[in-house]
């Protein structure tokens, strides 16, 4: 009872808290046709489209390098040799702890003073890679430690080398412990790409900062920003979809694997064999194996 007294009661304060926004949003003006009405020129949708493209051309390309620089970091961090995991261990604390806004001014603002001029495209990239790589690093990293030891041991007793172990056995069982935190951290890396109007890079949050400030719609702040923040959210919702619909696959996949494992005939048993009788020793039950 007392739980359904607390939904209730912040079902009736947050409703409170939107009517009033609406209420005072209603009062100023905000719902009015004038300053609504950019977004019904097609020439507005046509550079939205654009924005887009732009965004999602930062944000596709940074996704996979953030991927690729994550596994490759996270291997180096585990590695058994000093001089392999210590220097990998010290970047990838660097770039965790510069922000990303700071990197991308640095990429584009600060290497023309010592002749390096950076296209604002390759700045918003490598930004969000070198911040994004290492936090998957330390994800990847942590889910690995996360499994039991007796995964690596026991790869190790069927034969496998290092590399096998890793790519066989550790790694698949990680991305499917940490894929919730990786989907989350590529969410990031999507929201992120909306620091490129610093640097003057013509993603969806740029052009609303342009949108905004047109004084023939009265400048339409608010409204620039609900209908880009309103893309923002929706194409968060379809990467999420997207790992959830992986995250379902992975367990329907694995699901059918031990179906088939335990419904798979035992292997025959001939009479004279020691796994039948009490009295048979270990080295017996194991010699009979190794024939097998």
């Amino acid at each position: 009872m007392r739980n359904r007294l607390i939904a209730v009661a912040t079902v009736i304060v947050v409703a409170a808290v939107i009517g009033f926004i609406v209420y005072r949003f209603a009062l100023s003006g905000q719902f009015s046709a004038a300053k609504w009405g950019i977004f019904t020129y097609s020439a507005v949708w046509n550079q939205i489209l654009v924005a887009l493209g732009k965004t999602l051309a930062a944000f596709g390309l940074a996704a996979i390098l953030s991927l690729v620089v994550g596994f490759a970091l996270a291997i180096g961090r585990l590695s058994e040799h000093r001089w392999v995991r210590a220097p990998i261990t010290t970047v990838t604390e660097l770039f965790r702890a510069v922000p990303v806004l700071v990197m991308m001014m640095l990429l584009y603002y600060g290497l023309p003073s010592v002749g390096v001029k950076m296209d604002p495209y390759w700045a918003v990239v490598i930004a969000l890679v070198l911040y994004n790589g290492s936090v998957l690093a330390e994800t990847l990293r942590a889910g690995i430690e996360s499994l039991p030891r007796g995964q690596k041991e026991a790869g190790y007793a069927i034969g496998l080398r290092k590399s096998g172990v890793m790519r066989l056995i550790l790694l698949p069982q990680a991305v499917r412990v940490m894929l919730p935190v990786i989907v989350a951290q590529l969410v990031v890396t999507m929201k992120d790409t909306a620091l490129g109007f610093i640097i003057t890079y013509p993603e969806l949050l740029y052009l609303a900062k342009q949108l905004s400030s047109n004084a023939q719609f009265q400048q339409p702040l608010l409204q620039s920003a609900f209908v880009i923040g309103g893309i923002y959210v929706v194409m968060c919702l379809i990467l999420s979809g997207i790992a959830r619909m992986l995250e379902l696959r992975l367990r329907r996949s694995n699901r059918a694997l031990g179906t088939r494992g335990s419904h798979a005939d035992p292997a025959p048993v001939e009479p004279g064999d020691p796994r039948l009788h009490a009295e048979g020793t270990i080295t017996e039950v194991i010699s009979v194996q190794d024939r097998e």
